[in-house]
This record gives C-alpha cells, sequence and structure tokens, in this order.
C-alpha cells in the first residue's frame, strides 16, 4: 500500500468505527507501516474527524518528521509490529479501540482475578467458528497505564509465545482499556475488530460453552484455522 492510499485507509476506517460506535470522542488510534516508516492518528484526534494530511508521518526509528503530534501509543504499535514480523507474519496495520463490550469483558475478567491477570490469561473462550477462524486466541494483559512501555513489552512476549505454540494471534486486550487487532492493511484490521467485539457482545449475552476440541480440531482441518 503506498503511502497516500494508506492515509486516506487510516482515514476512511477511522470514520467509520467512529460512526458505528466502535470508538467514541479522541480514545482509539490506527497505524500503517509503510516501506520507510510509519503513519499513526494524531494524539487525542477524533478517529472520526481525521485529515490525511494531518496524520503523523515517522520515520523507521519512529521520530516524527511530519503532520500533527503522533499518538504516544506509536511505542506499542512498533512492538507489535516488530514482534508480529519476527514471527513471519507481519502486521501492516494495527488498531486499538476502548469498544464498550470488550472493555466491559475485561473489566470482568480482571475484577475477578483481583488485578492480577496470569500471563497465560485470555479475554473470550472460543464460542463461535467464526471468532475462531477469523480472530484466534486473545491474550488478556495486565492493567498498565496509557503508553506504559511495560504494556508493550508484554504484549510483544504474548505474540511470541503464541507464535511459538503455533497458534498466531491477531488481537491482544489491554485490561480495562481496549483490544489492539493487527492485520495486512486497514480494512482487515476492522474486520478482525469487529468480529472479536461481536464475540464479547455475545459472551456478555450468553452462557454457552465453549466449542469443543473435534469441532476446533475441524475447523483447523477444514479452514487452516490457527487455534
Amino acid at each position: 500500500m503506498d503511502e497516500r492510499t494508506a492515509r486516506d485507509e487510516i482515514c476512511r476506517v477511522g470514520r467509520s468505527l467512529f460512526e458505528r460506535g466502535y470508538v467514541h470522542a479522541t480514545a482509539g488510534n490506527i497505524s500503517v507501516r509503510l516501506a520507510d516508516g510509519y503513519l499513526i492518528t494524531p494524539t487525542d484526534a477524533c478517529l472520526g474527524t481525521l485529515e490525511p494530511d494531518r496524520l503523523a508521518r515517522l520515520d523507521a526509528e519512529g521520530r516524527q518528521v511530519s503532520g500533527d503530534r503522533g499518538s504516544k501509543t506509536i511505542v506499542l504499535h512498533r512492538r507489535i509490529y516488530a514482534a508480529s514480523a519476527a514471527t513471519g507474519q507481519a502486521a501492516r496495520c494495527v488498531i486499538h479501540t476502548h469498544s464498550t463490550h470488550l472493555v466491559a469483558c475485561s473489566l470482568q475478567a480482571d475484577g475477578a482475578a483481583g488485578g492480577r491477570l496470569a500471563d497465560d490469561a485470555e479475554l473470550l473462550p472460543a464460542v463461535t467458528p467464526y471468532f475462531v477462524m477469523k480472530v484466534g486466541h486473545v491474550p488478556h494483559i495486565p492493567y498498565h497505564r496509557p503508553g506504559a512501555p511495560e504494556a508493550a513489552e508484554c504484549v510483544a512476549r504474548a505474540i511470541e509465545r503464541h507464535a511459538a505454540a503455533g497458534h498466531p494471534i491477531r488481537a491482544v486486550m489491554l485490561a480495562r482499556l481496549g483490544p489492539n487487532v493487527w492485520h495486512d492493511h486497514p480494512a482487515a484490521a476492522m474486520a478482525t475488530l469487529e468480529e472479536l467485539e461481536e464475540t464479547a457482545r455475545l459472551c456478555l449475552l450468553t452462557r454457552i460453552p465453549p466449542l469443543g476440541a473435534p469441532q476446533i480440531d475441524e475447523l483447523r482441518q477444514v479452514f487452516g484455522a490457527s487455534w
């Protein structure tokens, strides 16, 4: 994706997410990895009113070279890009939101754990086949303040751990904050986020047991699911 297309896609996806309630006010951010750097939404920007030429342009080292001041979450996004590339499934777009149902699930889980989530904690069970196929495992990262470098390191370790286990991930949940999802381009990352938020909504509405091992194995064999 060339830079002009990436700028337009970030704004289109941001507006779509805002208009459908996946983000609110100035919450959330989107970045794209370019051949020689990054684009990221400006700090405190509303994703519903982004302007292509005002997006922050950063060089390959994460230093800003043009546009409005970039979101502080570039630290986390760069760790996701680096860690995913090291596993052989390099991300090209990262989206972070404060999606309501996902945050609600996180509040419940973090509260039940007394704020001490285990390193291998997961946010959601495998309740639907499309969650298994389109999203996969979603590690629930223990709470850190917004922008904390410790959160970025926890996310990187989760990416490495799941890749080593044979089921690479496309999303993590930051406890009490919101999800980070990544994919090849903004539209694909948005679709992953949509499936993830819908699964969270279903989990809050129902208490259905997850799919069993034979059902998940069938999804692996027929559709190549990496669960």
